[in-house]
């Protein structure tokens, strides 16, 4: 995300998608005083919403409808106001059991191509919209690639997550499929390499299977694009390669499933993940609501705790529900199953609950934007 020059009024903003609906927090730089608006897209799952580094004022969002189906909205009002676009992406009728069951990830293209976005959905296919998503393109290299037949549903759907576009390296692409794995392209999304060497796949036949994996995050460093991470359901990851080998980092964590990992802009050594109990709970182990940050790679971890709920806080941090803001001290956001929104302005060292009686929070995206692009 680009940062604002510092004698630039800003604001920070946070797009909440929840089960109800999309919710706008905001606050200036200092992050003590916040407003809620919302909820917008009234009635709609947000599954994925943020708002756009090429350009703050607008912004998409990802909804879903029991009855009216998956949308792509947009704004051009930094979110105060959000209209559908003209057609969402689908697979062409007949391809897959289903054209289209949901919208699960919303990418921005590169900043040289200021009206690209990416979509990921169910059943897993990627698309490409060089018109602000009015119309899609799918992307036939990854949505027919050899290895198909080795992806499956996962428990909570059949969803392609986790793009991203580099800036420092055009024609490189990185998607993850639940479950399938993670994959890389290096000529524009045209041929795709699957990434997943020395990930275990406990839950495949194979000891070390070229695809197939139930990869819950995939994060690539926006400044160091070699420098990967992977939260996924057998353990936590590193790669110093673009994917080409992986690392487990898992030691040090009380779990090694989850679905949030976030880094910090500034530093790829950095990254925080919630750990969750694998068991049939799929939520926090032991019933408490831990935030862990590693500073080194994942060599050591720090147990992140203070102002979060440590006696029976059963509760889920969702794949998008955790994210940061680039300011100097970093901000951390995160939101839960239970509708508790905390936030933490110095890196997760202490915590506080912002909201309690939100719907199930499904994702989170903090900005930080010039004061005068808020609407």
């Amino acid at each position: 995300m680009h940062q604002p020059s510092p004698s630039t009024a800003t604001r920070v903003v946070l797009l909440v998608g929840t089960q109800k609906g999309l919710f706008r927090v905001t606050s200036d730089r200092n992050r003590e005083t916040w407003r809620m608006d919302g909820p917008l897209i009234a009635g709609y799952e947000i599954l994925h919403a943020w708002l756009d580094p090429r350009d703050p004022r607008r912004g998409y969002a990802a909804a879903k409808h029991l009855v009216w189906g998956a949308h792509v909205y947009r704004t051009d009002d930094a979110g105060a106001t959000w209209s559908p676009t003209a057609a969402p992406p689908s697979h062409p009728s007949g391809t897959f059991d289903s054209a289209l069951n949901a919208i699960w990830y919303l990418a921005p293209g590169n900043t040289a191509a200021p009206q690209t976005l990416y979509a990921g959905i169910d059943p897993a296919g990627l698309f490409v919209s060089h018109d602000r998503g009015d119309a899609w393109q799918a992307v036939e290299g990854l949505n027919h690639h050899p290895t198909r037949r080795t992806w499956e549903p996962a428990k909570g759907g059949f969803s392609l997550h986790s793009i991203h576009a580099l800036p420092t390296r055009p024609r490189r692409l990185f998607a993850a499929v639940s479950a399938g794995g993670a994959f890389r392209s290096d000529d524009d999304g045209h041929h795709w390499t699957p990434i997943n060497r020395g990930v275990r796949a406990e839950h495949l036949p194979q000891a070390a299977p070229e695809t197939g994996h139930n990869i819950h995050r995939l994060v690539v460093h926006p400044r160091n694009p070699e420098r990967l991470y992977r939260q996924c359901y057998n353990g936590v990851y590193r790669s110093d390669d673009a994917g080409d080998t992986w690392t487990e980092i898992t030691a040090g964590l009380p779990s090694d499933f989850g679905y949030a990992a976030v880094t910090e802009a500034d530093d790829p050594d950095v990254l925080y993940v919630v750990p969750i109990d694998s068991n049939h709970l799929r939520t926090t182990v032991d019933g408490r609501l831990r935030v862990y940050r590693t500073g080194d790679g994942g060599r050591t971890w720090a147990e992140l705790t203070h102002g979060l709920p440590q006696d029976h806080a059963y509760v889920s941090v969702l794949r998008d529900a955790m994210d940061v803001d680039d300011l100097p001290e970093c901000g951390v956001y995160m939101g839960t199953s239970s509708g508790h929104l905390f936030i933490s302005r110095d890196r997760g060292g202490s915590w506080r609950l912002l909201e309690g009686f939100l719907p199930r929070i499904l994702s989170v995206k903090a900005a930080v934007i010039p004061e005068e692009a808020l609407a």
